[in-house]
């Protein structure tokens, strides 16, 4: 433990059975787990309303799994179960569950600390400008998007080049200039944030893998996918463990969308900066660009949490979201135990099992 921990006066202290950290769709599917449990608990989120992390996300983003693959428990998508939601109605089917189901949740409650409870079980978690809170238990569900990644050779861009991670990006006036932009990344956010820039008529370079796998989005798709049990195969199975050795797919209809743009090139995964601020590719180099927008993901950043519960690379350990921590648990973390677990698809899943164990504590 890296520093003492004591317990606030009985004024700045709630005692609960149960903290949830992040009201995300993790989040917010174990809170629906407990309150059918009959559990006490308090449902935190750092920001002012729940599915904030959605809010923020580019405008033209679109969910990646039907209305009818995508809902959580208790409360189905409202209107056709066909459609692939926009980033807007993702917010407000999150922001209306937390509101349709009452759940005790306090916004603007940033967790800076979570540690062990002093001479007694449990934990405390701790709040910036909030009260501090017991709990027997904890459940982690700030999701994978923490902090972003770009790669080590992005400083050596001149500064002239603007450079924004995706999970700042919203829409293509944001970017300066009229000259070239370079997209790097090999997901669905890069293709899609390139066809968003693409379709102002301004150049852009697409740093892509293209040894990146590509499957059609379609219903078809997503009814083998759940009928086959491919998304829920446990990475822990024969199955999984296959599957989890692959590359992420990118949607196929995305790739072809982009790829009929006049104005987008592909050079390529992206190898290195160069000092007139082109990028190099591993099949051609861009010209000198206006901007960079990095979709290269994520990486964890737990320096709040004061348990035993996290690797050297900042990951935390866990099997199937249980820590060796007795009471502390994570949801909504890539393959966490299959590969819907970051997906709103996985979120009730995950949150049933990971709560009913955590109830077995004495």
């Amino acid at each position: 433990m890296s520093e003492s921990t004591t317990i606030p006066s009985a004024a700045a202290l709630v005692r609960t059975d149960t903290v949830v950290i992040g009201a995300g769709q993790a989040g917010l599917a174990a809170a629906y787990y407990l309150r059918q449990n009959r559990v006490d608990f308090r449902l935190l989120d750092a920001a002012p309303a729940a599915g904030a992390a959605w809010a923020a996300r580019y405008d033209s983003l679109r969910l990646f799994s039907p209305a009818w693959a995508s809902g959580l428990p208790g409360r189905p998508w409202p209107g056709n179960p066909l459609h692939y939601p926009t980033r807007d109605e993702t917010t407000a089917y999150l922001r209306d569950y937390a509101a349709h189901f009452s759940f005790p949740f306090e916004p603007n409650r940033r967790v800076t600390r979570l540690a062990a409870a002093p001479d007694q079980p449990g934990y405390l978690v701790q709040t910036a400008e909030g009260p501090t809170y017991a709990a027997r238990r904890v459940l982690v569900a700030t999701g994978p998007f923490t902090t972003p990644r770009v790669p080590a050779w992005a400083p050596e861009l001149p500064a002239a080049v603007a450079q924004l991670h995706s999970r700042f990006y919203q829409r293509p006036a944001q970017l300066p200039g009229p000259g070239p932009v370079a997209v790097v990344g090999s997901g669905n956010s890069a293709l899609q944030i390139a066809a968003d820039v693409a379709a102002t008529g301004r150049p852009v370079f697409v740093a892509f893998d293209e040894t990146t796998p590509a499957l059609p989005n379609n219903q078809p798709m997503w009814a083998f996918l759940v009928l086959a049990g491919l998304l829920r195969a446990s990475r822990h199975s024969p199955l999984g463990r296959t599957l989890f050795g692959r590359p992420e797919p990118v949607v196929s209809g995305d790739l072809a969308q982009l790829r009929r743009f006049a104005n987008a090139l592909f050079i390529g995964r992206a190898t290195a900066a160069l000092p007139n601020g082109a990028i190099q590719g591993t099949r051609a180099t861009t010209p000198p660009l206006a901007t960079v927008v990095w979709a290269t993901g994520y990486q964890p950043d737990y320096r709040w949490i004061d348990l035993p519960i996290l690797g050297a690379d900042g990951h935390p350990r866990h099997h199937r979201g249980l820590t060796a921590a007795p009471g502390v648990a994570f949801l909504g973390l890539d393959w966490l135990n299959s590969r819907r677990s970051a997906l709103l698809n996985g979120a009730g899943p995950d949150a049933r099992r990971v709560v009913a164990e955590l109830l077995k504590m004495p």
